[in-house]
Parts: C-alpha cells; sequence; structure tokens
C-alpha cells in the first residue's frame, strides 16, 4: 500500500503510530535540478535557472507554464499553510503571515527571534512555535551555526532557508526577473542550499550541515560534516 498527502500533519498523526517498524517513508520535496535535467536535459534546464529562480520547482508551478504567479499567491495564501491554520496552536494567522515575509526578507542571514517578535510584533515564545510549525509542514528549513567553541564562533545563531525559491518570492510579493532584482545573492544562496538537501536526501547521504561565522563576519555559507569529515 502507498499512502500520499499533502498534509504531513494529517499522515504523520493517523499512519504512523499504527505502522511503527512496518513502513518506509518517502520524502517528496518540490522537484529538483537534476530531475528537470533528466526530463529536459542539462543544456535546456541550465537555460531555465533564471525562471526557476523566480517560480521554483513545484510540480503544478513547473507544468503549468504562463500561471506560476497566479498558482504561487494561491499558494502562499491557502493550501500551502492549510496544516497550519487548522490547528489549535496557530490563534493568530496574520503573525504567521507577518513571519513568512520577516523570514523571507532575511534569507541569508543570521536570525534573532526576538528582533523578528519585535517586527511583527510577538513574543520570542510564539516566533519561535511557529517557525517550528512552519519547518514540520517543510515550507522552511533551519540551518544551525557550526560551534567549534573558538572565542570568536557565532556559537547558536540559526538561519531559515525556504525549501521552494517560488513560494520565497509570493510571500513578499516579488517575482520581478532576476538582472532586476537587489536581493539576487539571497535567491541565489537558499536556491543552492535548497537544491543541496534534495541532492544529499535522494542520494541517501547522510551529512549534518551548519553554516560558519565568527563576530569578525568571516563566513562559510555551508559546512557539511560527515564520519568525522568536514566539508565546506
Amino acid at each position: 500500500m502507498i499512502a500520499t498527502g499533502s498534509s504531513a500533519f494529517e499522515l504523520s498523526s493517523q499512519v504512523n503510530e499504527p505502522l511503527t517498524g512496518r513502513k518506509y517513508e518517502f520524502m517528496l520535496y518540490p522537484l529538483s535540478f537534476a530531475e528537470m535535467v533528466l526530463n529536459d536535459g542539462l543544456v535546456q534546464e541550465k537555460r531555465m535557472i533564471k525562471h526557476r529562480l523566480i517560480y521554483g520547482y513545484y510540480s503544478e508551478i513547473v507544468t503549468k507554464t504562463g500561471e506560476e504567479k497566479e498558482h504561487l499567491k494561491l499558494s502562499a495564501s491557502s493550501y500551502l499553510y492549510k496544516d497550519l491554520l487548522m490547528l489549535d496552536q496557530v490563534k493568530k494567522p496574520l503573525i504567521l503571515e507577518k513571519l513568512q515575509k520577516a523570514l523571507a526578507l532575511q534569507v541569508g542571514n543570521e536570525i534573532s527571534y526576538q528582533e523578528i517578535g519585535q517586527t511583527i510584533g510577538s513574543d520570542t515564545k510564539t516566533v519561535d512555535k511557529y517557525i517550528d510549525l512552519l519547518e514540520k509542514t517543510y515550507v522552511v528549513f533551519r540551518l544551525p551555526a557550526l560551534n567549534r567553541n573558538v572565542r570568536n564562533e557565532i556559537k547558536k545563531g540559526k538561519k531559515v532557508y525556504f525549501y521552494d525559491c517560488g513560494i520565497y518570492n509570493a510571500v513578499i510579493n516579488n517575482f520581478s526577473p532576476v538582472n532586476a532584482r537587489t536581493d539576487i545573492g539571497a535567491l541565489w544562496e537558499n536556491f543552492i542550499i535548497s537544491e543541496r538537501i534534495k541532492f544529499l536526501r535522494y542520494n541517501d547521504m547522510d551529512q549534518v550541515q551548519y553554516f560558519w561565522r565568527t563576530t569578525k563576519q568571516q563566513e562559510i555559507d555551508l559546512i557539511e560534516e560527515k564520519n568525522g569529515t568536514t566539508n565546506a
């Protein structure tokens, strides 16, 4: 039997417990660069990179050419977050909406729950809880800071990225082309790191991922560790 669904909470609550030890779970991310290369060829997909940076890789976005913006706005405003809005834990949908935008505007930067809370008019506990819920519904993911106890390292920092660039752009309502973007660095960084996550998971490569930064602003955007080996 194969059970699929867009509702992560429904699947985990209704399927996980009775099937403990008798199931395999597969995480289906938005389509990946590698999958599209297999479908369209490397040359064509490289040509599409600027388009993917704006509209992302959700399957209905990729297949419905010319309707990308409308479908992304619909996903970002309702369908994608139906899990969250149905939860009793989400008492303030407006705060959730503001939080998504604040996170999008901070992509590539270390975030402070306190600063975000002040920006959106909420407390740090609510910010932490709502980010956790966004993570559990696979809208965003957190990247922790690597800590080797060097005196000037950032020790407890976190960055937040979106699993899909199209949703990132829908949240900030900016579908301008790449050459007109002031946030192209953050957009590209989000694209690369999310694609890397898909690649690792689909190839069963179990690396632990971090970013590294010092108080003097020296930084490596992505560090991976496996079996005692560290790669930047």
